[in-house]
């Protein structure tokens, strides 16, 4: 199964990690062990997202298939199975304030952060 790479694909930045969490302040594009760029209303110009590709956890289907199917027979299996956790892949182009621009693929928590920092 695929997974975000949260890094910057192409343009300005190219091959730098991004970090962004649930609960973080703002996702940052990390240049060094100290030095970062922060992604949010001060720095980014604007966003657009590119792409957004949702794929089911194999593993989380699997198990609530299994769970589903011991509690409610072969309908509780087919529907825990089908009901696996989605996981959002994000294809975003990135304007900064100071003309750089990149594109990121980032995952569900670094695009929610990106977004909440951006607003």
């Amino acid at each position: 199964m695929a997974s975000a790479k949260n890094k910057v694909i192409a343009g300005d930045y190219e091959g730098k990690n991004i970090v962004g969490k649930a609960g973080m302040k703002h996702p940052v594009i990390a240049l060094g062990m100290i030095k970062s760029v922060p992604m949010n209303k001060d720095t980014v110009e604007e966003y657009e997202l590119m792409t957004d590709e949702h794929t089911k956890s194999a593993a989380s289907g699997v198990a609530r298939g299994l769970v589903g199917g011991f509690m409610f027979g072969g309908v509780g299996a087919l529907a825990g199975a089908t009901s696996g956790k989605n996981k959002g892949i994000y294809t975003v182009a990135v304007q900064f304030k100071d003309g750089k621009k990149s594109l990121i693929e980032i995952d569900d928590a670094a695009y929610k952060a990106l977004v909440k920092a951006c607003f």
